[in-house]
């Protein structure tokens, strides 16, 4: 839906006009306004924008999500588990908590079948023990909390950046320097509400996101990176990347995709090419310091091969 800004709501903060059209509480629409499901037509959109007569106000509200994820037996790659918390190796293509088009067969349908109740319950019905997340198209690990204490400890070591994520990743092109780092505000675009995007300037909605990059090897056409996230943006390694003019192979979204090579290679690439190869923390209950790893997928590491030999 549009909704015209017209003189008597001229000069109205964005929150309240979008809570008067559609009915919702200023929190709603906050959270709307956050997921990208309401934006202001060709113009970026913070909660506290003041509107201008002739602005036009989109909403395009989600489909109601299921009130309760349920346990599905599905397979799961446990890298390791006890009573705390429990690290998987998440396949590419499973998301990983259910939502608007994706109401099963998600990362925590599959927790809830092997932990039963034994899952934190701050991040709701819909995302028990969910700490932070990844792509449906990205692999690689994640952790998840087992009870409210590990949960509230994992967050807060994700906010002061004491958990160390880091990803691999094959991004079209040959990047100039061996590694550097990525400081770049990132928001949910301003005109695409399913994309993110580094923005810039005065009134626009964006948040700190710092990615720290290094070459691994270089194949001329294509370069295989080694990311770590300083912070944990939507999207971010694949925004960054792009903001570079380097971005992920298989991503369509970013300005990856479409490539011969993707053509000559269709079995092995189903989005981009990232992988959550390893990820530290320290453990809740016991105050390690632990390092997890995985293994990339093995399509990924045939796609490399295969440039290798090209790249001779």
């Amino acid at each position: 839906m549009i909704y015209p800004v017209d003189e008597s709501h001229g000069g109205l903060r964005a929150d309240v006009f979008a809570a008067e059209v559609t009915g919702l509480s200023r929190s709603a629409v906050a959270r709307l306004v956050e997921e990208g499901c309401i934006g202001l037509v060709g113009k970026s959109l913070a909660k506290n924008t003041k509107l201008s007569v002739g602005d036009e106000l989109w909403v395009e509200l989600p489909e109601p999500e299921p009130t309760e994820a349920q346990p599905e037996d599905i397979p799961l790659d446990v890298v390791y588990e006890d009573e705390d918390i429990i690290v998987v190796n998440k396949p590419v293509g499973m998301v990983v908590h259910p939502a608007a088009g994706n109401p099963n067969g998600t990362l925590v349908n599959a927790l809830l079948f092997r932990c039963g109740e034994s899952l934190s319950g701050i991040g709701g019905v819909i995302r028990p023990g969910i700490v932070h997340r990844i792509d449906k198209d990205t692999s690689g690990l994640l952790v998840v909390a087992k009870n409210d204490a590990a949960h509230l400890s994992l967050s807060e070591q994700l906010k002061d950046h004491t958990v160390s994520r880091v990803y691999d990743a094959i991004v079209l092109g040959n990047l100039k320097q061996d590694e550097g780092t990525v400081n770049a505000p990132i928001g949910r675009h301003p005109t695409d509400r399913k994309k993110m995007a580094v923005l810039r300037g005065a009134g626009v909605h964006a948040k700190e996101a710092i990615t720290h990059y290094r070459v691994v090897e270089r194949f001329g056409s294509m370069t295989q990176v080694r990311c770590e996230l300083e912070t944990g943006r939507t999207h971010q390694i694949r925004v960054h990347m792009s903001s570079l003019g380097h971005p992920l192979l298989g991503d369509a979204v970013y300005g990856g995709g479409g490539t011969r090579f993707e053509a000559d290679h269709r079995a092995l690439i189903t989005g981009q090419c990232l992988h959550a190869g390893k990820l530290r923390l320290i453990h809740p209950r016991t105050g390690e310091a632990m390092c997890f790893e995985a293994p990339m997928p093995e399509e990924m590491a045939k796609l490399l091969d295969i440039l290798r030999r090209q790249a001779q």
